[in-house]
């Protein structure tokens, strides 16, 4: 039986009025790729937020690896920080670094190694996503989107974490470079043997990449289940939002 990684229960979080999660429960398993899919302004980013503790649930709780994240500066949240590495929407470069000061902020902040330490950390990083070494002095205005996406990427694997979160990954990027950071994606997975979990909108990257998909709806995790069960799903929700996205799917069933 798979150890969770993430567990959370009762979550319940809301901006004024607009309530975005209640009672939602979910598990996120060791070793896993588990996507996470819904409509537009479903709650989906802030969800992966609140793994990362980038906020404070109103209700419920969030466990990570059997520990409660509580205060900013406990132990649970201080180990999610060390173990978690995080690809943002937007991928959120610092424009007045260079690509290697971006990749190696976190190790910087947080470790004891030597500026020559991180920039040969950074150039490993490049390798694995596939980004040529002659980047690593560039600044992020000078590269194109999909390089950036392998920067944020580069950046989050570079504390060499055991769980990334990836929020939107492949958002902005034409039909190749889609493609691209989703293999990026497997392949992370294969070789540094992480926990991932990805939320997108692009159902070619959900079905492609994941081993189980969580989908949002209605303020909860309406169903989870392997990509192949969520096609062969009866339950109203999930058929209607997978009969919309059928054209996506197509080419991979």
């Amino acid at each position: 039986m798979s150890t969770s990684v993430f567990t959370v229960r009762g979550l319940g979080m809301a901006f004024g009025p607009l309530v975005l999660l209640q009672g939602a429960d979910l598990e996120v398993l060791q070793g896993e790729t588990l996507a996470v899919i819904g409509e537009s302004g479903s709650g989906k980013s802030v969800f992966l937020k609140l793994l990362a503790g980038l906020h404070e649930p109103d209700e419920g709780e969030i466990l990570y690896k059997g520990a409660a994240l509580g205060e900013p500066d406990g132990d649970a949240m201080r180990r999610l920080r060390r173990e978690v590495g995080y690809v943002f929407q937007n991928d959120a470069l610092f424009d007045s670094m260079t690509v290697s000061e971006n990749i190696g902020y976190a190790l910087k902040e947080h470790s004891r190694k030597s500026d020559e330490e991180i920039r040969e950390r950074a150039l490993v990083c490049l390798d694995m996503v596939n980004l040529r070494r002659t980047a690593i002095d560039e600044f992020p205005s000078g590269l194109s989107g999909g390089m950036r996406k392998r920067v944020a990427l580069a950046r989050a694997i570079a504390i060499a974490p055991e769980v990334i979160l990836y929020d939107e990954p492949t958002q902005g990027l034409d039909p190749q470079n889609i493609t691209n950071i989703a293999t990026m994606i497997e392949e992370l997975q294969r070789t540094l043997h992480v926990t991932s979990v990805v939320v997108t909108h692009d159902m070619r990257t959900a079905f492609g990449v994941s081993d189980r998909i969580a989908m949002l709806h209605e303020q909860r995790f309406a169903y989870v289940g392997t990509p192949e069960e969520l096609m062969q799903s009866t339950a109203g929700p999930v058929r209607e939002f997978i009969d919309d996205a059928m054209e996506e799917l197509k080419a991979l069933f």
